[in-house]
């Protein structure tokens, strides 16, 4: 058996754990397939379940990879500091510069990078706003929100023109799938900042406790705007964590209250 064989049997039988990513390794594969290519005693459709293997070989290589970068970086990431505040809702907010000072270096030194694009939403009168966050060893991995156009204020009058509403939906997706892909905590505090890992925002509800909370509003039909002005924050996941259980009267409340002016009528 020649050595090309020999490598592909090994290959077959013991297939290698799956480690970081070398660029010789990939030269290496190159070379035995040329030499397999050139043997007219090996089976082509052995050398194409060696090309299979190999793609998924380099495949897997390149999630953990990314997986790994992905813990290091967000052990590293900070809290980022909501440094505005919506002039109709009164809510904080980490603008999306502020997000990226903090955090862009941190994300570009283990490799990642960022892309977003829209594309038609499957959900009617929404823009869906698309990321990718690919990284240097070849993974990438899709996320995507999908929103309204921001044309109205808190009291439901347009302020703004379809495209400025479009351009507005467009940088809030932005900041909030940056939050999302790395997990980056929002903190008021200016003094909580610096070297504090983003690994959980201690200080607003859960994802849990915020798909609850969504579940409540459309399953009684509330609309959220009143809701986030009352707690003064801009979105559902900036809810505080402390008056979590404050929302969930509220919602009953407002029900409730609804429930009373239907039977006055």
């Amino acid at each position: 058996m020649n050595q090309a064989k020999q490598q592909l049997a090994t290959l077959e039988d013991h297939p290698p754990a799956p480690v970081a990513i070398q660029p010789a390794e990939g030269a290496a594969v190159l070379s035995i397939i040329e030499r397999m290519a050139r043997d007219p005693n090996i089976d082509p459709d052995r050398v194409e379940r060696f090309l299979v293997m190999a793609r998924e070989d380099r495949a897997e290589r390149a999630r953990i990879a990314f997986n790994a970068a992905m813990s290091a970086c967000q052990a590293e990431l900070p809290r980022v500091l909501r440094d505005a505040r919506n002039t109709h809702s009164g809510a904080a907010y980490a603008r999306l510069e502020s997000i990226a000072k903090a955090t862009a270096p941190i994300i570009a030194r283990h490799g990642f990078s960022l892309s977003f694009d829209t594309e038609p939403s499957p959900i009617q009168g929404n823009l869906r706003v698309t990321c990718t966050c690919a990284h240097e060893a070849g993974h990438e991995r899709a996320y995507h929100l999908d929103l309204p156009p921001d044309t109205a204020g808190a009291q439901g009058k347009a302020n703004k023109t379809p495209i400025q509403g479009i351009g507005s939906t467009i940088t809030y997706a932005r900041r909030y799938l940056v939050l999302q892909v790395f997990n980056i905590a929002l903190t008021n505090d200016p003094h909580d900042t610096d070297g504090a890992p983003a690994g959980g925002n201690d200080d607003v509800i859960s994802d849990e406790q915020a798909e609850q909370i969504r579940k409540q509003l459309t399953e009684h039909k509330i609309p959220p705007d009143r809701l986030l002005r009352f707690f003064g924050v801009e979105s559902v996941p900036d809810l505080p964590a402390n008056r979590f259980d404050e929302v969930l009267a509220s919602i009953k409340t407002t029900v409730a209250n609804r429930a009373r002016q239907q039977e006055g009528r």
